[in-house]
């Protein structure tokens, strides 16, 4: 009794610590798509230039991404997405949930002929609200389309249902493996056991958890799905005939409407909720900007390529012009730096991407050290031929016939910058490009700190790793 009483204990204890670990995730969220609606408010500004009305259009799909998203965060909305194939009880199960047939539910498949969604209060008390949303079913006719509608759906998800109503099937694993890509956290709800005897449905239920632990021989749901995750219901069962007997000595029988038994799925999805649910909402809600950021950065630049190109290169000219006719070494090597500082600012303006000169020095001293040694080397040359280049302009006041090796040395030179300039042009666009979700507040940033910050035995822990691989993030 007093060892359970310290674990009581010590949950309650904990409940503070992790909701206000749970209460930072979202507000950095927050800050983050804020942030980053804020750099790109200029293409909400009504200007005619033909650029800003073709970025406007072809931007347009991604920051309505970034303002739902944004309000989904502020409403604290939860989305849980039912999937499965056709009569599995989808519908029924969310009703079940409900308490209220508010979903339409049918002998006949495919009653559920588009994703409908419905609110649910499943705690007056709690910080998030929830919305249901029911889906077609993944076997039936349209297979492209419904494909695209599966992948869309999980996509907002922050929590997925995967309903089956007996032993899995080949297409049901198959369909289970495509939402995992989702990386989204997952429950499998076995439907109907009341359609089964107890010794038919516990065989099921072994085989489903036998699926978890990767006793298929394929490992690829082991993490995304634990057995703990696996519940059984009935959401709609059958109704039991009724024999009664009368005090005159008649009898007769009648159908009862047995209550839904869904009270286990209710408290398992109330506590991952509980557990981790706001920090599974800020999660969701940055990988949903990080692609939407990536996208519109990729658009930009294809958008941007030809002013890129010809910035790139005047600021080349420029460069090797000045490093050519200067005759002090020392200038050269820091008029160089200026000018590479310059061009990266200069691109990031023309993109329309936050840059201050700290975060231009970063991106500099970034390419500088990952370029193989090529601009390492241009400092190098370029500190050698600007002190036989200076040597040559004081040799030329005395001796006229130096000021062919004045001129040689500097047109080498020139040569030399210009290219360096030219690479640090090319290499800054990559950098802007992939950039884009980092820096203090950006969305991958907020991403790898919330990931190093989850708590060991939940959901988001199981999917760190696979999430850092999918999102190409450091490891800690």
């Amino acid at each position: 009794m007093k060892s359970s009483q310290s674990q009581a204990d010590n949950g309650y204890q904990s409940l503070p610590v992790r909701s206000s670990v749970q209460e930072s995730h979202l507000n950095r969220a927050r800050a983050s798509l804020r942030q980053a609606l804020s750099w790109y408010s200029y293409l909400r500004k009504p200007r005619r230039s033909p650029a800003n009305l073709a970025s406007q259009a072809s931007l347009k799909p991604e920051l309505e991404v970034l303002t739902s998203t944004l309000a989904k965060l502020d409403q604290g909305l939860i989305r849980i997405a039912a999937f499965g194939l056709v009569s599995r009880g989808k519908s029924a199960v969310l009703n079940a949930l409900i308490g209220q047939k508010l979903l339409p539910t049918g002998p006949l498949n495919g009653v559920t002929q588009w994703p409908r969604s419905v609110r649910w209060v499943a705690n007056e008390n709690s910080k998030v609200q929830v919305e249901l949303i029911d889906t077609p079913g993944l076997d039936e006719i349209e297979g492209q389309a419904r494909a695209q509608m599966a992948r869309d759906v999980a996509r907002q998800a922050d929590l997925i249902l995967f309903v089956v109503a007996g032993d899995i099937t080949q297409t049901e694993y198959q369909a289970l493996c495509e939402l995992r890509r989702a990386q989204k956290p997952l429950i499998l709800v076995f439907n109907k056991i009341d359609q089964y005897p107890e010794q038919t449905r516990q065989a099921i239920y072994q085989n489903l958890q036998h699926l978890s632990t990767g006793g298929t021989g394929d490992r690829r749901l082991q993490q995304l799905l634990s057995a703990d995750e696996i519940v059984m219901v009935a959401a709609e069962p059958a109704p039991l005939e009724v024999r009664s007997e009368w005090p005159d000595g008649q009898i007769t029988y009648e159908w009862e409407t047995l209550p839904p038994q869904v009270d286990e799925l209710k408290q398992k999805i109330l506590g991952i909720l509980n557990r981790e649910g706001r920090s599974l909402l800020a999660l969701n809600a940055l990988i949903q900007a990080r692609d939407a950021e990536a996208a519109m950065a990729h658009k930009t630049m294809e958008l941007r390529r030809k002013e890129a190109e010809d910035l790139i290169w005047q600021h080349t000219r420029y460069k090797a012009l000045a490093v050519g006719l200067n005759p002090i070494a020392l200038l050269d090597i820091l008029g160089g730096a200026v000018a590479d500082l310059a061009i990266i600012r200069s691109l990031a303006r023309l993109y329309g991407l936050p840059m201050t000169s700290y975060e231009a020095g970063k991106i500099w001293r970034t390419i500088l050290l990952s370029s193989g040694g090529l601009l390492l080397g241009e400092l190098g040359s370029g500190l050698l031929l600007g002190l036989g280049k200076s040597t040559a302009a004081i040799a030329s006041g005395v001796n006229p016939a130096s000021l062919s090796a004045y001129a040689g040395t500097a047109i080498t030179q020139a040569g030399i910058a210009g290219y360096g300039t030219y690479i640090v042009g090319q290499a800054a666009q990559v950098y802007l490009e992939r950039g884009c979700t980092w820096g203090q507040l950006g969305a991958s940033t907020v991403i790898q700190e919330i990931l190093h910050q989850v708590e060991p035995n939940t959901i988001l822990y199981r999917l760190r790793r696979e999430l850092e691989q999918q999102l190409n993030l450091p490891k800690e």
